[in-house]
């Protein structure tokens, strides 16, 4: 699925020196790009029989609203801490550095539900086996991880081990 490599900006020393920054805002402003990756999103997880998408803050909630009417799931939103109105749920995880939290509704997903966790991009992999331990914790079921962008070298797979990973583009 390397045509679709093309539609993403890299931009390098972003957002500091020797980092290489890959900007999905060209995929996302090309009608085509946008439709093809949806649409391979869609292709990729029917077969699942998701309840629910989890799109994570926030580039991810660009995605999976779309995929989950596409799927007939529902949408559920994971945030940093103080963006939801209502009860949440919430995991803390370690980053290389210290320590990170996202929420999520405590009705956002249900026991015995099916889960497809969405994100434009995996790196380590840390904050998406953040969100599928807290989906586990209410008792539902990840089906798997969808990612527009990949940098394989950063090891997320692996740390995603024992769940279905696609991934649009590698890097």
């Amino acid at each position: 699925m390397d045509d679709l490599k093309s539609y993403i900006r890299e931009v390098p020393d972003f957002p500091k020196p020797g980092i290489r920054f890959y900007d999905i805002t060209t995929l996302l402003a090309h009608p085509l790009a946008l439709r093809m990756t949806v649409d391979r999103f869609t292709w990729i997880f029917a077969h699942l029989q998701v309840d629910k998408v989890v799109g994570i803050e926030s580039r991810g909630f660009m995605f999976a609203p779309i995929l989950a009417y596409n799927l007939n799931a529902g949408f559920v939103p994971v945030r940093k801490p103080g963006k939801l109105p209502a009860a949440t749920v919430e995991r803390t995880y370690d980053l290389e550095y210290g320590q990170d939290r996202i929420q999520m509704h405590a009705d956002g997903v249900l026991a015995g539900e099916r889960v497809l966790i969405v994100d434009d991009l995996v790196a380590t992999g840390g904050t998406a086996r953040a969100t599928a331990e807290l989906i586990a914790e209410q008792g539902a079921e990840v089906a798997g991880f969808g990612f527009v962008v990949e940098l394989s070298a950063l090891g997320g797979r692996e740390r995603l081990a024992g769940w279905e990973v696609e991934s649009l583009i590698r890097y």
